[in-house]
């Protein structure tokens, strides 16, 4: 019997608190979200990640498969276990409720403690990769089944469990990764240990540089989980090493055909500049009469100024002529030889008397009439 403790009056009831004693027994974290909520779900699929792909029927996992490992066909064939041909068989005339290993195990091919022992070395062997982290998200297919069939399901966290233990062994063997995916070569300098086992002489005995982990693995039939240990353990005791990248060759010319000169750009030949693009300087020369003002010479009072006295003709009236007005002297054209004297003025003829007085004159008349009396006499 449980005793019941009453709630005061007023007070909402307590919140259920987690219980962390069997925190660690539940999915470890960081691994797939999905794939436990999948779980959870008791979901029945695919589950589409970047480095590989799980199956699950009812929440567990039935097979796994990644583009890293080896096939449960190679582990099968590559020592004789079963026949290419009669996986090829098999594989041909599965359906949805005859699966592959069904049919193996009924044809008396394969026992199924062998069958189970391989699938699940290839599943653990898969997971490993298809749960690696990733930059892209994964995608789930419901209602999406494996052509192999079921063999034994394995519960998500258990998958989990043995993926996080696997990392946790190669970091402490050789914690730089760059031996799993990289190809493998021969250390410079090498170095050989005191002794090699059987499977690591069988990885070194393939180095050639070109190979990867995953490589070497399908080629010796091997799960590539135990490839990446003698790979790790090796490259701890310095035997092997990845290949440092090679610089990019340049691009090989054709053997028939010249290179192409580069076209270059002509360099403008000396010229002499144009009067648009420079402007010279005049010479030297006289300055134009637009430039500067000259003088007239002093020729004294002209006859249009001044007025001469008749000799013996007595006192005649004064004309007085306004001056004429100011105006400036026109300049005297340049001489286009400057080395010539210049010309001397000429000093202009003075009027005669009868010139300077008009005919109608009243002086006139009085000299013409004097000059008659004179003459009669």
């Amino acid at each position: 019997m449980t005793a019941l403790r009453a709630t005061p009056a007023g007070l909402p009831p307590r919140l259920p608190s987690r219980d962390r004693s069997t925190a660690g027994e539940r999915a470890p974290r960081g691994l797939s979200p999905m794939l436990s909520r999948l779980a959870a779900e008791r979901a029945t699929g695919v589950l589409l990640r970047e480095c590989g792909t799980l199956y699950l029927a009812q929440g567990r996992v039935v097979h796994a498969e990644s583009p890293a490992a080896p096939g449960l066909d190679v582990l099968l064939t590559a020592h004789g276990t079963l026949d290419t041909a009669v996986w090829q068989d098999a594989v041909t005339r599965a359906d949805d409720l005859h699966g592959a290993a069904r049919l193996l195990v009924e044809s008396g091919r394969l026992t199924p403690g062998t069958l189970e022992l391989c699938h699940l070395g290839a599943l653990y062997d898969a997971a490993y990769f298809a749960l690696a982290p990733s930059s892209a998200p994964g995608r789930f297919r419901y209602g999406t089944g494996h052509w192999l069939g079921p063999v034994r399901p394995v519960p998500v966290a258990a998958v989990e469990r043995e993926t996080l233990r696997r990392r946790d062994l190669l970091h402490r063997i050789w914690p730089d990764p760059g031996t799993d995916s990289a190809p493998l070569t021969r250390a410079d300098p090498p170095r050989a240990p005191a002794a090699l086992t059987a499977r690591q002489r069988a990885v070194v005995a393939l180095l050639d540089g070109a190979r990867t982990a995953t490589d070497i693995a399908r080629a010796l039939g091997r799960p590539a989980f135990h490839t990446l240990v003698d790979i790790r353990r090796l490259a701890a005791a310095g035997v092997l090493a990845p290949r440092p990248p090679h610089p990019t060759p340049a691009r090989p010319q054709h053997p028939d055909r010249e290179p192409t000169p580069q076209r270059p750009h002509p360099e403008p030949a000396d010229r002499e500049p144009t009067p648009q693009r420079t402007r010279t300087e005049p010479p030297d020369r006289e300055p134009t009469p637009q430039q500067t003002r000259t003088e007239p010479p002093d020729r004294g009072p002209t006859p249009q100024q001044t007025r001469t006295e008749p000799p013996h003709w007595g006192p005649t009236p004064q004309r007085t002529h306004p001056d004429p007005p100011d105006r400036r002297p026109a300049p005297e054209r340049a001489c286009p030889h400057p080395a010539d004297p210049p010309s001397l003025p000429v000093r202009p003829r003075p009027p005669a008397p009868a010139e300077r007085l008009a005919p109608d004159d009243p002086d006139v008349a009085l000299l013409r009439r004097v000059r008659d009396a004179l003459e009669a006499l």
